[in-house]
């Protein structure tokens, strides 16, 4: 199986040092990984895809409509894709084509770095078992993510909010999704909202979630080969980046 790390933006993530995690993950499970620190690696859109696997680890910046609906196409014909935190969750702020793939977008994290929260695990099935089955709830003390969340993913590990005081706590306590899931055409998408710094994707549970979410959305590739043209849908999604309200 082939994978792409693709890693950059802000450099308060950690991006060089979580990539290199995740490389060592993916070639723990066999894969052949190849690492770029350039938003480039997205213009050959044949290369994408060839893939199994990309695993996107740049917060903010701006991504081309060009490089976007290259990834976007990938995807959509079974390519999968897998990331955590901002590296994914807080990608190229005004792109909404990318949001709505990703399945959600970060918004705000109350009380900053260092608050201790739970992630609970919820044993939702995929693929006939539970994506996180056998793991445990768990404490983190790190950023815990507020998100704007497609109501369409399929959520694996949520987090209780509030935690610390704020403008939301006058709301009723609300789970928010940490861990989701969903599909983009023939491709599978995995999402985490840990991974603040390298030592919070290095903690086990956090490795065990990525390596899972890995392997799952690189599955995909040879599901949506086996089914052929008719699984999902095969028409183009064009984007809004060129098409805004007028």
């Amino acid at each position: 199986m082939k994978a792409l790390i693709v890693w950059g933006g802000w450099d308060g993530h950690e991006p060089e040092q979580v990539a290199a995690i995740f490389k060592r993950i993916l070639e723990a499970e066999g894969f052949e990984v190849e690492v770029s620190d350039k938003l480039e690696a997205y213009a050959d859109k044949e290369k994408l895809l060839g893939l199994d696997l990309i695993v996107p680890v740049w917060t903010m910046g701006e991504l081309s409509s060009e490089l976007t609906q290259n990834v976007l196409a990938a995807v959509q014909q079974g390519t999968g894709i897998a990331g955590c935190h901002g590296g994914m969750g807080d990608s190229f702020r005004t792109n909404v084509d990318w949001q709505f793939m990703v399945g959600g977008q970060w918004v705000a994290h109350p009380g900053n770095d260092g608050v201790e929260y739970t992630v609970n695990i919820v044993n939702r099935e995929t693929d006939s078992e539970p994506l996180l089955g056998g793991l445990e709830d768990f404490k983190v003390k790190s950023e815990q993510y507020y998100m704007h969340v497609d109501p369409v993913v399929q959520v694996h590990a949520t987090t209780r909010f509030p935690v610390v005081p704020g403008p939301h706590d006058t709301n009723p306590p609300v789970d928010m999704p940490v861990v989701w899931t969903k599909t983009w055409g023939k491709g599978r998408v995995f999402y985490n909202s840990l991974g603040h710094h390298a030592d919070i994707v290095d903690m086990p549970e956090v490795t065990e979630m990525m390596r899972r979410g890995f392997l799952w959305a690189a599955a995909g590739k040879q599901r949506a080969a086996a089914e052929g043209d008719q699984a999902n849908n095969t028409s183009v999604y064009s984007g809004m980046q060129d098409n805004q309200y007028e």
